[in-house]
């Protein structure tokens, strides 16, 4: 299997799992990604999801380029079919996942791996990692969303500066400029990434739910049409066990 699970209590782990090839993304690693995901939104016992790669080098060094070769030779529209549309959907996948994602970065996030960083709503990464948009060096823009979500978390004028160069930068400076939510020391790193998820699903999973709904959803919108996401998102959770036990919860605590 090219990713690997381990299912413990509530948090589910997925482990990119071609160490030998930097964890690069070919096909059969995205589909079995994107069946994961498929099945981890479908287990109720599942309630946060851990991403990270195979051995301590690389979290995934980007797409499997000499494996989309053949797609890249057959001209645009097959390369658009089999590579762009495929990288689209397991970003999108990634980004508006009911459940919380939080990416482990275990070494080298760069193309495509840099990709999914930016789509998961929380990314931890080891003091070691480091993160590069190296597809101008092939001759091409970045195929799997990060030429419009990157500039979108940390500014146009940053993103363009990791987009036209394709040089690297270092955990410290992604979390700088916001990509990652820390940087903590390699040994450190999975561990950070469960405690991360132990405070979120405390929560009521309908709340967590629709707090990433609502702002993945009304990120990029005007503000009216984002605050018309935000008030359904609330409707939502209105009438939800979880609302009352949180009021409750409040009451006790403040009353």
């Amino acid at each position: 299997m090219s990713v690997r699970r381990d299912h413990q209590g509530d948090l589910l782990t997925l482990t990119l799992d071609r160490a030998a090839k930097l964890n690069a993304l070919d096909y059969p690693m995205i589909d079995a990604l994107l069946a994961e995901l498929d099945h981890a939104e479908a287990d109720d016992s599942v309630r946060a999801v851990i991403l990270t790669g195979a051995g301590d080098r690389a979290f995934s060094a980007g797409a499997d380029i000499p494996s989309l070769a053949a797609s890249i030779a057959g001209g645009p529209e097959r390369a658009l079919r089999e590579i762009v549309r495929r990288g689209h959907g397991l970003t999108r996948r990634v980004e508006e996942f009911p459940k919380p994602v939080i990416v482990a970065v275990n070494g080298l996030a760069y193309g495509g791996g840099c990709e999914i960083v930016e789509a998961a709503p929380l990314a931890i990464a080891a003091e070691h990692a480091r993160f590069a948009k190296p597809e101008i060096t092939l001759g091409f823009p970045p195929p799997f969303g990060g030429s419009q979500r990157l500039p979108r978390h940390v500014g146009r004028k940053r993103a363009l500066e990791m987009i036209l160069t394709g040089d690297p930068i270092p955990a410290a400076r992604a979390a700088e400029i916001g990509l990652v939510n820390a940087v903590v020391p390699a040994a450190d790193l999975l561990g950070a990434a469960r405690a991360l998820a132990a405070r979120v699903v405390r929560h009521a999973p309908t709340a967590v739910t629709a707090c990433l709904r609502a702002v993945t959803r009304g990120l990029n919108l005007p503000i009216d049409e984002a605050l018309a996401v935000e008030a359904a998102s609330f409707a939502a959770t209105v009438p939800t066990e979880g609302v009352r036990t949180g009021l409750d919860r409040f009451l006790h605590r403040n009353g």
